[in-house]
């Protein structure tokens, strides 16, 4: 894992040797609280950097960066220039909270941009109390309705219940085993995804939970085994998706069981390794590999500001691009910051990002989802689910 933290307990530096290429505004990422200035507006940026979605936290990084850039090269936020100071979410909830509230009172943050696990998302709304705009970006399990909060990931009923339709139509997968880490996302989401494999004709033959960092599938693999499923639904993070991945295809269960991922991305997949990806199906509102004109446009900005070796655009890191866009687009259109009218601006509310024309319901955000397989270290299109 690549930590980008800084020595300051609050602020992840940027990483100078790509962010550089955007000019000094976004290469310094001195945190806020170091300068208050009237024509800057500090947003506090949570992305991983530490723990097992640490895999996506330089992508997280150089998309938000881009997308402030961006911001500020079109005149800025209600003629404000964006200033991200990043928080390193990848550790547990209460610290993550604690450095945002400290972020926010001392550092004069006026708002929260956050990809990072459900479990943090919870202890933040709580601490927040509707305090500040604060844009959550990952997929989730759904049904967040805090106020100030704006979801831009894919939900269940979105991603995943299209896709479970899919695959028993096409693939015949009718008897399902739901796999995820133990925490409130996969259990949530696999209680919808239950619904959605009834709905089908199907049913859920098992069910089996893991603690991050776990290393040893032994035990749940014998009992997928037993099981006999056509199809595995994988709901785990980051490097838990990589080694459950390389022990199911160890196992010689990639032959005949189908596996869909909700977070199965490109840099998880350079992880898994080609060999290992045999009938991984994965669905999600953005994929690197879209030939779409907003997304071709979108790599010509990110490989043009940080070069061809930056981190692999993904979805996740993207999600914070469009968390940033976002919470742009929709200030300029309520013309304020606060909670209260960015919540009436945001009802029906449109904009064109990298993923193209989405549009918010209820604030959440809905965009075109997409099914794809991996086809060795990339994965391929297979079916467009339209908003």
């Amino acid at each position: 894992m690549v930590a980008a933290a800084s020595a300051s307990p609050i602020a992840a530096r940027a990483p100078s040797a790509g962010a550089v290429l955007l000019g000094e505004a976004i290469a310094d990422a001195v945190p806020c609280r170091s300068r208050r200035r009237r024509d800057r507006l500090c947003i506090a940026l949570l992305a991983p950097f530490s723990g097992p979605a640490g895999l996506w936290g330089p992508s997280c990084q150089t998309s938000a960066l881009l997308a402030a850039h961006e911001v500020n090269e079109s005149g800025g936020l209600l003629g404000r220039e964006l200033d991200l100071t990043f928080i390193d979410a990848g550790r547990d909830p209460e610290t993550v909270t604690d450095e945002t509230l400290d972020l926010i009172v001392e550092g004069g943050a006026e708002a929260v941009i956050g990809m990072h696990i459900s479990a943090v998302r919870q202890a933040l709304v709580r601490a927040l109390r509707g305090r500040v705009p604060y844009v959550y970006t990952p997929v989730y399990e759904g049904g967040e309705k805090a106020p100030g909060v704006f979801m831009v990931g894919e939900t269940p009923a979105l991603q995943v219940r299209p896709s479970i339709g899919w695959l028993a139509t096409r693939h015949g997968a009718r008897r399902w085993y739901l796999m995820g880490n133990d925490y409130v996302w996969p259990r949530v989401s696999h209680r919808a995804a239950r619904r959605y494999v009834a709905a089908n004709g199907g049913e859920v033959v098992g069910e089996s939970y893991v603690p991050f960092g776990c290393e040893a599938y032994e035990a749940c693999l014998d009992r997928i085994r037993k099981a006999r499923p056509d199809a595995v639904l994988v709901s785990m993070v980051g490097s838990d998706c990589v080694t459950f991945n390389r022990a199911f295809a160890d196992a010689g269960l990639d032959r005949h069981i189908l596996r869909l991922s909700a977070a199965s991305e490109e840099n998880t997949l350079l992880g898994i390794g080609a060999e290992n990806a045999i009938n991984l199906f994965f669905a999600a509102g953005y994929l690197a590999g879209l030939e779409t004109d907003a997304n071709l446009a979108f790599l010509d900005r990110y490989h043009g500001a940080f070069g061809r070796e930056a981190p692999v655009p993904n979805t996740i890191g993207e999600s914070c691009y469009e968390g940033v866009r976002f919470y742009a687009e929709l200030a300029r259109r309520a013309r304020a910051l606060d909670v209260e009218t960015l919540g009436r601006a945001s009802q029906d509310f449109c904009y064109v990002g990298a993923r193209g024309r989405s549009h918010m319901l209820a604030r959440h955000l809905h965009t075109d989802i997409y099914l794809a397989q991996a086809d060795g270290l990339e994965f391929r299109v297979v079916q467009h689910f339209p908003a």
